[in-house]
């Protein structure tokens, strides 16, 4: 699969035609910018001074107000009048029509950004911290929204004004504008040295920002865990350490952009002194007149306020460049697991599930999976043991199409599961965790989570049926109840069981349960079993567990151990054939024993 470019000009081409009048609003604004001045120089020239006019200005002047110098005052205060409207205009259209323009586009990156990171293999997900793409969602996404509403038209105004006041200046007196001009050298050498160092420093002050919003989320997530273990100074202490690092990167680049601004500004009233103190002296000679000294000057001013412009807009520039080099990072990073060519949708499921010769490891250096081969037919339990990291979760994972093995295959019904298409092969199976979390929203929709369109009337069967509905129903609102971030407003047991409902809503021929009843207690436990006995019917149910007594019914047993089955059979069987899994019966029957005489 080719990377995903996604071009600037992709974004800004839906919006063509807002961008085109934008720009004509710019020709507008920089019109105006370029006749200022002129109304003056009438003033200057023609009414304070005895010098004439052009001869078509004469002529449209005399032909529509007359010949004396009140009237040609009323005719300019007019023209002002008429160029700051038209400008004031010009530039409301151009400032509406980019923000608006930047708004959509903001949501376009957003979107486009959302949907790829959501799709995006787990393998990605478990290398990459979660306030960092947060970060890349929100912050990065606003630098290229601050870029097309401030920037991007706001370059060209800039670009246009100086080329039009150049060739103004050049009619003007040629000389003039190149002793004017004799300054650009070193702005240009100033503005291109800094923006280079500003961009570099700007790049290290969103790497910090990211690291930041990345702790935030980190211990927000876990706050049960801070404050269950007092560890609130420690994070707090740990938030303050990279708060002041990125204060520190913030000011290095702060100290940049504060540098430039000042330099510029000394440059241009150089090169003003030189126009000063040249121009006066034309005048003194007569060989231009005060207006063109006045039209010149400020012709000046305006040249200089874009090359300021364009100096400061080398923070956005550099900020927008940072934030769409982070936004393309993740945008251009293939999915691993992904829809193979000529992959079909998935038919209905029977349920038989074969491993064959299956390698499989996080990174290529250390395998989970060495060669792992199992069978399991429609219809039937099976449960996977093993000493913690033996890769049963991996195993479960590499059957939805959470990872893709290294070497062998994983198939369903006799197909490969890579020929299926993926929503399609994951809609077939149904999970329930060990943590299973709920979303910020109503007890129903959480449960319906897995099948938005079931009906009310199979919510609450699917509820009854996970023991779900007698705690739901004493609940303030019912099955309207919100849920807290997580589900964290309901117990453990409670969490489950609604789990196990959102499973039976969905109804897939595969089930994968990964322990199940962790850290339950005795009562919530009895609950929970009972639901998934009623759930696992009919189905072809994988069970990952610790714990034996959730596995002794199991139609097969696969014992895991450094990534190989090194036992499978009944419960019976296995405690017969002695072995790994005795050995654990063992280990986890005396456990249990002396929790009851501890108790007791």
């Amino acid at each position: 699969m080719k990377k995903k470019h996604v071009q600037f000009t992709y974004l800004l081409r839906p919006h063509w035609k807002s961008l085109t009048i934008a720009f004509v609003a710019v020709l507008g604004e920089t019109v105006t910018d370029l006749l200022e001045p002129w109304p003056l120089k009438i003033v200057f020239d023609n009414i304070l001074g005895n010098k004439k006019m052009s001869p078509w200005l004469a002529s449209l002047v005399n032909s529509t107000i007359g010949r004396d110098k009140l009237a040609i005052l009323g005719f300019v205060a007019a023209a002002v009048l008429v160029i700051a409207v038209f400008g004031a205009l010009s530039s409301y259209v151009q400032k509406y029509l980019t923000t608006s323009v930047a708004q959509w586009v903001g949501h376009d990156l957003r979107r486009t950004l959302y949907h790829h990171i959501q799709r995006l293999s787990l393998s990605y997900h478990d290398n990459k911290r979660t306030g960092d793409l947060i970060s890349r969602v929100t912050s990065d996404i606003e630098s290229v929204q601050d870029f097309v509403s401030q920037a991007l038209l706001g370059l060209l105004v800039n670009v246009l004004t100086l080329l039009g006041m150049l060739a103004v200046m050049f009619y003007l007196d040629w000389r003039f504008t190149l002793i004017a001009l004799s300054v650009a050298p070193a702005l240009f050498i100033v503005v291109y040295s800094f923006t280079r160092r500003i961009k570099q420093a700007s790049r290290a002050v969103r790497k910090k920002e990211g690291e930041i919003a990345s702790v935030v989320q980190e211990v927000l997530s876990s706050i049960r865990v801070v404050k269950a273990f007092s560890r609130e100074d420690y994070e707090q202490e740990r938030f303050e350490k990279q708060s002041l690092a990125t204060v520190e990167t913030a000011l290095r680049a702060r100290g940049l952009k504060a540098k430039l601004a000042p330099i510029v500004e000394v440059i241009v009233a150089a090169g003003t002194c030189l126009v000063m103190w040249y121009g006066v002296r034309l005048v003194m000679a007569g060989t231009i007149s005060p207006g063109s000294l006045l039209v010149f000057l400020i012709y000046l001013g305006k040249m200089y306020k874009p090359m300021r412009e364009l100096s400061k807009m080398t923070d956005t520039i550099s900020k927008t460049a940072i934030g769409y080099e982070r936004i393309r990072e993740v945008l251009e990073t293939e999915r691993e697991v992904r829809n193979l060519r000529g992959a079909r949708p998935a038919p209905n499921f029977k349920g038989a599930i074969e491993f064959s010769h299956v390698r499989f490891g996080y990174t290529p250096d250390r395998l989970i999976l060495d060669d792992v081969s199992l069978k399991i037919e429609p219809g039937m339990t099976a449960a996977l043991v093993g000493p913690t990291g033996a890769g049963k979760t991996t195993v479960a994972s590499l059957v939805a199409r959470f990872y893709d093995p290294l070497d062998g295959s994983v198939k369903i019904d006799g197909q490969d599961v890579r020929r299926y298409k993926i929503p399609s092969l994951r809609r077939q199976i149904s999970f329930v965790l060990q943590e299973n979390l709920l979303f910020r929203a109503p007890l129903w929709q959480n449960i319906a989570y897995g099948r938005p369109e079931a009906t009310r009337d199979e919510i609450i069967e699917a509820a009854r049926q996970a023991n779900a509905d007698e705690f739901i129903v004493k609940l303030p609102e019912g099955y309207d109840t919100m849920v807290g971030e997580r589900g964290v407003t309901l117990s453990g047991g409670q969490r489950q069981r609604i789990a196990i409902a959102r499973a039976i809503v969905r109804n897939a021929p595969i089930l994968i349960l990964d322990e199940p009843t962790s850290g339950l207690d005795a009562a919530s436990e009895e609950l929970v079993f009972d639901a998934l006995e009623r759930l696992m019917k009919g189905k072809t149910s994988i069970v990952i567990a610790h714990r034996l007594a959730t596995v002794q019914r199991a139609d097969v047993i696969f014992v895991l151990d450094d990534g190989k089955i090194v036992q499978q059979g009944t419960h019976k069987e296995l405690l017969a054939r002695g072995g790994l899994y005795a050995e654990l019966h063992e280990i986890q029957f005396r456990g249990e024993e002396k929790v009851t005489a501890l108790t007791a």
